[in-house]
């Protein structure tokens, strides 16, 4: 087959999620309604923060920021063809491959960045509660986004352009539903080395500098809280963390099992099954899990619905 990239190969088959044919219809229904979830959920949190005046806070806007990366998200992984790939073989062109890598990895780090800040900015909400209106100024807000950007620009393009130096010859056929980076590796025919290094060093900086700093802060908060003489003082601080930890552990759990794992040649459907969980599951739980337990999400959804209602 003809390349402009040294490669001959120009397009893959994704096997997909199951090669079960009495799993395809009912997976292919359960993740369609997945998506459904999280594409309303997200947009429904986005638009309600944007209406609403009180929610224009630093927490908000990084909640903001995070419901807009998955809304995104959506958009990239969990489309129809993907879908369609419960049911019959997906195939991509390389071109549409190296897009939807880049685009994953560029969100994957988005969500890191967006995680992290909200750990901080919790951190002083609790910690330094005097000082957060000067702390969490909108200048030190846009700068943390602004510098997360670049963060997820690098190191987006440093997989995908190690990616697109690896040349595959005859095998084009990726056990997996999407792009992903472990898969397209376990494919090429020329050495990974250079592009296993890449992938250890930037999923490295961005999971476990990441984690520290999420540990660090929620250890300074823990410090803190068990400070606070009355019990509903606890409940509350606790509470304005709860929902970001359960998020936390989700998202850096599941990833931190694909890319750390001892053993690459172990199955790849332990992969995939981890891969839905930051890739589809997280979408749809964090609008849910952000609203269901924030009292000030739930008053304002109460009073959108009121005012769209009185119209």
């Amino acid at each position: 087959m003809a390349s402009g990239n040294s490669s001959s190969v120009t397009q893959f088959i994704l096997l997909g999620l199951t090669q079960q044919p009495e799993l395809q219809l009912p997976l292919f229904l359960l993740f369609l309604g997945t998506c459904v979830v999280s594409v309303v959920g997200n947009l429904g949190l986005i638009v309600l923060i944007v209406l609403n005046s009180h929610l224009h806070t630093p927490m908000y806007y990084f909640l903001f920021n995070l419901s807009f990366t998955d809304l995104c998200y959506s958009s990239i992984i969990p489309n129809p063809p993907w879908l369609m790939s419960f049911v019959n073989q997906n195939i991509i062109s390389y071109a549409e491959c190296m897009a939807q890598l880049f685009f994953f990895a560029f969100f994957v780090i988005d969500e890191c960045c967006i995680l992290t800040s909200m750990a901080y900015d919790r951190y002083v909400a609790i910690c330094k509660p005097l000082l957060y209106r000067i702390t969490m100024s909108h200048q030190v807000c846009f700068v943390l986004m602004a510098g997360g950007y670049a963060m997820r620009f690098t190191g987006a393009m440093a997989h995908t352009g190690c990616m697109m130096r690896l040349i595959f010859c005859d095998g084009n056929i990726i056990n997996h539903y999407m792009c992903d980076i472990p898969p397209l590796l376990k494919l090429s025919c020329t050495s990974t080395s250079i592009s296993e290094l890449v992938v250890f060093i930037v999923v490295g900086v961005n999971i476990i500098v990441p984690s520290l700093t999420i540990f660090i802060s929620y250890t300074l908060i823990l410090s803190n809280i068990l400070c606070i003489h009355s019990t509903k003082g606890r409940s509350k601080a606790f509470s304005t963390c709860s929902s970001h930890i359960i998020a936390v552990s989700l998202f850096f759990g599941s990833s931190a099992f694909i890319y750390f794992k001892s053993s690459p040649a172990e199955s790849r459907d332990q992969d995939k099954v981890s891969t839905v969980f930051y890739t589809i599951v997280g979408l749809m739980m964090n609008p849910f899990i952000y609203s269901l337990r924030n009292k000030d999400v739930q008053v304002a959804l109460s009073k959108t619905l009121k005012k769209r209602l009185l119209v």
